[in-house]
Order: C-alpha cells, then sequence, then structure tokens
C-alpha cells in the first residue's frame, strides 16, 4: 500500500456523516463468546489435538474435530488456531461476495472490525468488487496490540487439500490464503474459513496454520525452498501469546460481522 496514505483506525467524523457504510459501522462489539473465553483460559493445548495444515482436508469430514475453538504451538514453532463461529442467519455464499467486495476500499474493510482493522487494498490496485481467488489483498489492522501489515494471497480450495466439487456439494464455501507480513521473503502461513449450512444458518470454521513448517521463501521452490522455510521457520517461533491474540481477533471480527452481514449484503450486493 502506498507509504503516503495517511492510515487511522475506525471512522472519522468526516466519514460519519459522508460515507455509504457509516449505518453499518458498529464501534460496539459483542463480548466474546464462552467457548472463546473458555479456550484463553485453558490456554495452549496439545500440539495433537489440532491437525497440520498437510491434514486441512479433514474439514470435509461429518461433525467437529477434537479442537475447534482453541491453538496450540507445534514442537517446529508452528503455530496452530482454531476458531467455531455460529452465524444464524447468515448463508455460506454471503461470505464468498463479501470477500470478493470488501477488498477495494478501507471502509469496507473496517466495518469487519471496527476496533482493529485500519486499511486494505488489492495488490493489483483494482477496486471494482468481484473476484478474489487469484489475487492478494494488502491489509493493515492490529492483531493484540500490535499493529502489521499482511499480504493475503487467496487460492483455490485445491490448493489447500479441499475439494471444490465437495463443497459445492454440501452448499459449503472455503476461503482459503497463504498468508506473510508484508515485505518480507517468506510466505508465513495458510488460512481457511470454512463455512457450512447448518438449522438456522450456517457455522464458521477457521483455521490458521503459522510460521514453523508453513513458512516457505516467495520465490524459491521445491526441496531447497523447503529446507530454507524449515531452518527459518524453527528458528522463528512466536510465543504463543501471539497465537491467542489472532483466536480473540477472529473470534471478535467473524462474529462481529455475521450480525450485519445479511442487511449488508442486501443494501449493497445488488450493485456488486
Amino acid at each position: 500500500m502506498a507509504a503516503t496514505r495517511t492510515l487511522h483506525l475506525g471512522f472519522n467524523d468526516d466519514e460519519m456523516a459522508s460515507s455509504p457504510y457509516a449505518a453499518f459501522y458498529w464501534p460496539e462489539m459483542a463480548p466474546l463468546a464462552p467457548a472463546v473465553c473458555a479456550a484463553l483460559a485453558i490456554g495452549a493445548v496439545a500440539h495433537e489435538l489440532m491437525p497440520p495444515f498437510a491434514d486441512a482436508g479433514l474439514l470435509h469430514e461429518p461433525g467437529y474435530q477434537r479442537v475447534e475453538t482453541g491453538y496450540t504451538r507445534s514442537p517446529d514453532g508452528a503455530g496452530r488456531v482454531a476458531v467455531l463461529t455460529p452465524m444464524p442467519g447468515v448463508s455460506p455464499a454471503l461470505w464468498d461476495w463479501w470477500f470478493g467486495w470488501h477488498g477495494g476500499e478501507s471502509q469496507r474493510y473496517k466495518l469487519w472490525h471496527p476496533r482493529a482493522h485500519v486499511a486494505v487494498a488489492w495488490a493489483d490496485e483494482a477496486s471494482e468488487p468481484g473476484q478474489y481467488v487469484g489475487r492478494t489483498s494488502c491489509v493493515t489492522e492490529y492483531i493484540g496490540a500490535t499493529r502489521i501489515d499482511l499480504e493475503i494471497r487467496f487460492v483455490t480450495p485445491a490448493s489447500a487439500g479441499l475439494d471444490a466439487a465437495r463443497l459445492a456439494a454440501a452448499g459449503e464455501v472455503a476461503i482459503c490464503a497463504r498468508v506473510s507480513v508484508a515485505r518480507l521473503p517468506f510466505e508465513t502461513g495458510w488460512l481457511i474459513h470454512h463455512i457450512r449450512p447448518v438449522a438456522g444458518g450456517s457455522e464458521m470454521r477457521s483455521r490458521f496454520w503459522t510460521g514453523g513448517e508453513n513458512l516457505r521463501p516467495r520465490h524459491i521452490k521445491g526441496s531447497a525452498g523447503q529446507w530454507i522455510g524449515d531452518f527459518v521457520g524453527r528458528r522463528a517461533a512466536r510465543p504463543t501469546s501471539d497465537a491467542a491474540d489472532l483466536l480473540v481477533h477472529c473470534a471478535q471480527e467473524m462474529s462481529h460481522l455475521a450480525a450485519l452481514l445479511p442487511e449488508l449484503h442486501a443494501r449493497f450486493g445488488a450493485t456488486a
């Protein structure tokens, strides 16, 4: 993103007065769900309870995994985070629309998490809504108290070990991406938001895999890239508090947006 832009958290007075999205900017956020509070109270769990990225395809299985909301740190230094977010009245298709629509304007992005989201732009500089797979979203946000610039490169479900036909047959959506810290020569993690229909709406099963074996140099492929990634990943392990901060951030943003997403889509979806 351009370094000359003045970035600020939230909507200022002028934006509240003139933005077409001001009615959907809700600065007050609901308390954390009981399951999230319980996960934070428990702390990091045994890494065997949470599958690595290589087993992401297990999300296709019915029912629930042993940890749907929680976090851990694997022996190689990788962080694993899971968050389950119930979404009454929200269909999986609305999330597919959201990821194609919000990335061109920071004001849209701020609706998602009014206390943490600062700015967003597509790396290809296109501002119109639409396709997100194959594009990179450049975001500035707070994870906990740390403001960070991230690049989120959206990929196909197949790239993340999921079956697109199987998702479609079940009426499910999976948003998948490779994540990196801006200006670093490594891709540092993966994310999947798996949304499946349930009675009365849907539920989102978010998964994050960061650092450790998930770290790879951007421009070196094959065994050399794997060796470099593993070497750096083991020496760049982050504290488990970072995983806890990510869990809180995800739980807040997903439940917050779910509450306004149907009305937001009704207002702006027809123009997409």
